[in-house]
């Protein structure tokens, strides 16, 4: 737990600090629920009151956990704002009916269509690309894209999330809409047999597995690699040069791309201190940040990139609609199960 001058965080315990009344009342304020669990954050949220005045009370905890929250509290939520990441959670979170559909100008223009929900209720403000890394030294023919890592050459070679991790759900939803379920289904049946190891651990502990040996090619989200780059990451880092990376389909689809985003909370006391929220994190300032605080790529064009994202080098990034993609989640994990990918 943080606390600074303006910015006061909680966590889900802290029910007694926070009532809907005492957070309502105040002018001036932004009642913040975010699962983004990032140190480097606080600038956002600093810059923020600098530049407004507005005080941030921030919540912090699971999405789901936040998601579930919410509906509980019902009209009497004092949650302004939803942060989470990856576009399965927005997209639950719209389900549960506790965001709201706003018109803004400012996020119209600067955010992808792509990279908003078609009714306006979340919109994505940074992303992680979701690429292939491998062993240089034993892998001189790595797959250049998600199909291929179904083939059988590269059989005992692959390390991967579970199946309940949502970028392994929101990778597979893609699949689906790329290549329709007949199509992601052997493709999921196939990397499931190219296993090195049962799934297990995040995305550093498969990138972990390569410079250990336990397996040869891996999928991570960029910033897990673009973070080693930049600082001492353990396990990792001391031997990061011997991975290799790959950006795939750059001939098809591109490379998949996972979102952080958020939206207005359905019963936000404080709206319009919450629609100025969303649209400062699409300003030039806070998209640098994204990159640079947390190896992110902006969501908006044009914004800088830091040095280690910098080093990944320009690629494809697939244009689907990613709203359209989070309604595959569900059959995703369908064939999940189907497949036995645990």
């Amino acid at each position: 737990m943080t606390k600074s001058p303006r910015i006061t965080a909680f966590t889900l315990a802290a029910t007694t600090a926070l009532t809907a009344a005492g957070m309502a009342m105040a002018e001036g304020e932004l009642n913040l629920y975010s699962s983004r669990h990032y140190d480097t954050d606080e600038r956002l949220y600093s810059d923020f009151t600098d530049a407004t005045g507005i005080t941030i009370n921030r919540i912090e905890g699971k999405a789901d956990e936040l998601i579930a929250r919410m509906q509980a509290e019902g009209a009497n939520s004092p949650a302004d704002i939803l942060l989470t990441v990856d576009t399965s959670r927005l997209e639950r979170a719209k389900n549960a009916g506790v965001l709201q559909s706003i018109d803004s100008a400012v996020l119209e223009e600067k955010i992808p269509a792509n990279l908003q929900d078609s009714d306006n209720q979340w919109f994505g403000f940074s992303q992680r690309a979701r690429i292939i890394f491998y062993d240089k030294a034993d892998v001189p023919n790595p797959p250049m894209d998600y199909v291929s890592l179904a083939d059988p050459a590269y059989k005992g070679m692959v390390c991967h999330r579970s199946s309940s991790n949502v970028y392994s759900q929101t990778l597979l939803a893609a699949v689906i809409e790329n290549h329709g379920v007949e199509a992601a289904t052997a493709w999921a049946q196939g990397v499931a047999d190219n296993f090195a190891r049962e799934p297990e651990g995040g995305d550093t502990d498969q990138l972990r597995g390569i410079v250990s040996g336990q397996c040869d090619i891996s999928i991570a989200n960029t910033y897990y690699f673009a973070r080693a780059l930049r600082k001492d990451v353990s396990g990792l880092s001391a031997e990061i040069d011997s991975i290799g990376w790959i950006f795939p389909a750059q001939d098809a689809e591109g490379a998949h791309m996972n979102l952080s985003g958020g939206g207005v909370a359905a019963n936000a006391p404080n709206r319009e201190n919450a629609i100025a929220f969303l649209e400062y994190l699409a300003s030039d300032q806070a998209q640098q940040y994204f990159s640079a605080g947390n190896d992110e790529f902006p969501a908006v064009e044009g914004a800088a990139l830091s040095e280690s994202v910098a080093k990944l080098g320009a690629f494809k990034a697939d244009d689907v609609d990613l709203s359209v993609v989070a309604k595959n989640v569900p059959e995703a994990q369908k064939i999940f199960n189907q497949v036995g990918w645990k």
